[in-house]
Formats: C-alpha cells, sequence, structure tokens
C-alpha cells in the first residue's frame, strides 16, 4: 500500500459530510465510478495541519459496508479536534494505491470534547516590601505544549484579554495533572491572568478555568 497524489484521471471523494449525534459520527460522501473500497483516517487536527500526520492509520471501509450503515460511522472519543480522510483506493502496478487530495475535499473535522485546565495565581504580601510573591498553579486534563498558554501581567487590576497588558510565555510544556510553577515576584499593583497564545486555535481544543 501506498499513497500517491491525485491526478485529473484519479478517482476522487467528493461531497463528504458529517452528522454527529451525542458520542456517535456518521460520514457519507459520493464515491467515484469504479471503486469498491475506501481507506479511511483519523487524525489529531494538529498533526494535519502541518501535514505530518494526515496519512495516519488508516481503516478499510468497502462500499457494501457503506450501503449496510447507510454511511460510516464513528465514537468520538479523546480530547479536541481530530481529521477524517476519506481516500478512495485503487490497484496499481505496484500493489494498492491510495489517492491523496490537494484540495482537502476528502478531509472533514470533527470535534470531541474540550480537555480541561483548570488555574489559579496565589499570591502573598508584606507590608513592608515594594514587591509581592506569586504562585501559578495549572492542572489539566491532558498533556499540554508550552506555547498554548501565556500569562498577562497588568498593572492596577487584571488584565482582560493577552494584548491588555505584558504577555509572558511559558517555558516548559505541562504534564497532565497538577503543575506548581515557580513562585515569581511582581509589583503589588501588578496583577496576573492566564489566556490562550491562540484564542481561535486552541479555545477549540482547550477550556481554560480560573478556580
Amino acid at each position: 500500500m501506498r499513497f500517491i497524489d491525485a491526478e485529473d484521471s484519479s478517482p476522487i471523494i467528493s461531497g463528504l459530510t458529517r452528522v454527529i449525534e451525542e458520542d456517535r459520527c456518521t460520514l457519507r460522501w459520493i464515491w467515484p465510478g469504479g471503486i469498491e473500497a475506501v481507506y479511511i483516517g483519523k487524525t489529531p487536527a494538529e498533526q494535519a495541519e502541518n501535514g505530518s500526520g494526515i496519512t495516519g492509520n488508516v481503516k478499510l471501509y468497502t462500499k457494501a459496508e457503506y450501503k449496510a450503515n447507510n454511511g460510516y460511522h464513528s465514537r468520538i472519543e479523546g480530547f479536541g479536534l481530530y481529521v477524517f480522510t476519506v481516500y478512495a483506493c485503487q490497484e496499481g502496478s505496484g500493489g494498492l494505491q491510495l489517492i491523496l487530495q490537494q484540495d482537502r475535499e476528502n478531509s472533514i473535522e470533527i470535534s470531541a470534547d474540550k480537555a480541561k485546565i483548570y488555574y489559579s495565581v496565589s499570591d502573598k504580601s508584606c507590608f513592608f516590601r515594594k514587591f509581592k510573591t506569586i504562585q501559578i498553579q495549572v492542572t489539566t486534563e491532558v498533556p499540554i505544549a508550552k506555547d498554548v498558554l501565556c500569562y498577562v501581567k497588568k498593572q492596577g487590576g487584571y488584565p482582560l484579554n493577552k494584548e491588555d497588558g505584558m504577555l509572558y510565555p511559558f517555558v516548559a510544556p505541562f504534564a497532565a495533572g497538577k503543575n506548581v510553577l515557580p513562585a515569581i515576584e511582581i509589583g503589588k499593583q501588578d496583577f496576573i491572568r492566564l489566556f490562550f497564545t491562540d484564542g481561535r486555535k486552541y479555545g477549540q481544543i482547550y477550556e481554560l478555568i480560573s478556580v
């Protein structure tokens, strides 16, 4: 089995749609003529974006199964966004060939549950000092990369968004479970809040909760 790029004469998948009911997703598509089976892959959206996992692990699904089941059914498990890709396949001189479509019309995103990220910011201050000590704690259901979150410091009140103050990146990833960060010192009138570095992207995968 090998992957080949689609050509003008290649059989391609079109009309791919999804229907989600509770924890089950149903995919349907238009079969190209002469194709009796496809391979279906499931890939985390982040891998699919950079092309590192678009082919992923694939599963054979026949046209007969599709007709009997009125589509392809899959349980929605895990966290975040996944990309399902349906590959038309054909026999070639070197064996079975799976068609890669540059238009991505054979791919569709499915959203699983959002992984919850809980965080707290505690502070200790001394009357005679100009600074207070801040302790950030992050508890997450899944491991997350260091560039998913940032913290913002603002003088005189809590920042409303990541542009509302001085932004600081985190220098290490977060393990699943409780993460207690090294204490830092800030001014007595400074306040800190955590944000996603990219709310549109990571807000689909995680839920950030202040406790």
